[in-house]
């Protein structure tokens, strides 16, 4: 149960910030394009929708979890502040 509850917290802190990465990059893609057209400015002004992200599967080791936690860090998806809390919390487990 431990081990599903820490990979929850794991995929719901990669999920709220790669919302709030989206969202910056939606606002440097407006920043951009602001000389273009009214219409070009609103097609980047709100980002498209996502889909649920799947769920996470709960028999991750704790390897594989700083694996994908650190695939995040790489991709600019996670803080290397947010990398070390998560760190801690799955090492801690």
């Amino acid at each position: 149960m431990r081990a599903a509850a820490r990979t929850a917290v794991v995929a719901g802190t990669a999920t709220a910030v790669s919302g709030r990465v989206q969202r910056r990059q939606a606002r440097r893609y407006g920043d951009q394009m602001g000389a273009g057209a009214p219409e070009q400015q609103q097609q980047y002004a709100q980002p498209a929708p996502q889909a649920a992200p799947a769920p996470a599967v709960a028999t991750a080791t704790p390897v594989e979890q700083l694996q994908q936690l650190a695939a995040l860090r790489d991709q600019g998806v996670v803080t290397d502040a947010e990398f070390e809390t998560e760190k801690a919390k799955i090492l801690a487990g």
